[in-house]
């Protein structure tokens, strides 16, 4: 319990070094070419901008590792060897964050001293600007933002942090489900927040990253036991608390109704009930 705050903490901070970037950013450009000049005019907001994303994925490694240790702390089926995906997946995507900042530089001062060069034909991207004016202002702007994409292909370090981050963003899709599915299973979230998490696991695959924000922000907030229920019994009880499913729901409040009828406890109910069947 003493690494609630801290984990709580990590999670709002992560957040908001995932929003930042966009905020401070100098960066803009309506097409590949206009970025990378862009790029090319501030590298140093692109190194910054990656470096406090590397540092958000970081930091969300410590509120996942806390859910992980609180369900395994209630269950010994939980493997402790999924504990080192949790820990290495962040790490991965951090680093891979990093290189594709340096590879964007790199792509943009390649393309702005004219080394990079357009694979389509102007013949081809005449035929893509057919019915747009001017028409030679726009074959112009597709070489430009198709040598600018090679640029970018072709940098040293775009395979590296590819692979890193493709890499990084599939254990850490991994962790997060296997995380989620055991603190739902074992009453640490509830199913729509456990079936939340899981499913996101794979949004961030795909690269939607700003689906995790809410995810998160309602998992430092089930840290300081901010929400309005409260955190779910297993939290206190230090032991597993599996929820209900909506059977057993269904069959405990029946109980409870007729043990009411027969004016005694659940247990004196059900255990006349059970002296009638002899009977």
């Amino acid at each position: 319990m003493r690494w609630a705050l801290p984990a709580a903490l990590a999670a709002f901070f992560a957040i908001a070094l995932m929003l930042l970037p966009g905020l401070v950013s100098s960066i803009s450009g309506s097409g590949e070419a206009e970025v990378l000049r862009s790029i090319d005019a501030h590298g140093g907001s692109v190194t910054l901008s990656s470096i406090m994303q590397a540092g958000a994925f970081l930091l969300l490694a410590i509120p996942l590792v806390y859910l992980f240790r609180a369900a395994r702390a209630r269950s010994e089926r939980v493997q402790p060897a999924v504990l080192a995906i949790v820990i290495a997946a962040p790490l991965l995507v951090a680093v891979g964050t990093v290189l594709y900042g340096q590879a964007r530089q790199e792509a943009a001062e390649n393309f702005v001293a004219g080394e990079a060069k357009p694979t389509i034909s102007a013949k081809e991207a005449k035929e893509k600007c057919e019915g747009e004016k001017p028409v030679g202002a726009c074959e112009k702007e597709k070489r430009e933002d198709d040598a600018a994409s090679n640029a970018v292909s072709d940098a040293s370090l775009s395979t590296p942090a590819g692979i890193l981050t493709f890499g990084g963003g599939l254990l850490f899709a991994i962790g997060l489900f296997y995380a989620c599915l055991w603190a739902m299973r074992l009453g640490l979230l509830s199913r729509f927040w456990g079936s939340l998490g899981m499913a996101l696991g794979i949004a961030i695959l795909l690269g939607f990253v700003i689906l995790a924000f809410d995810w998160f922000f309602y998992l430092g907030l089930l840290y300081l036991g901010f929400l309005p229920g409260g955190k779910p019994p297993a939290w206190e009880a230090g032991e597993a608390v599996p929820w209900q499913t909506p059977g057993e729901r269904a069959a405990a409040e029946l109980e409870g109704v007729e043990a009411t009828e027969d004016g005694g406890a659940p247990e004196e109910g059900a255990e006349r009930r059970k002296r009638k069947q002899r009977e």
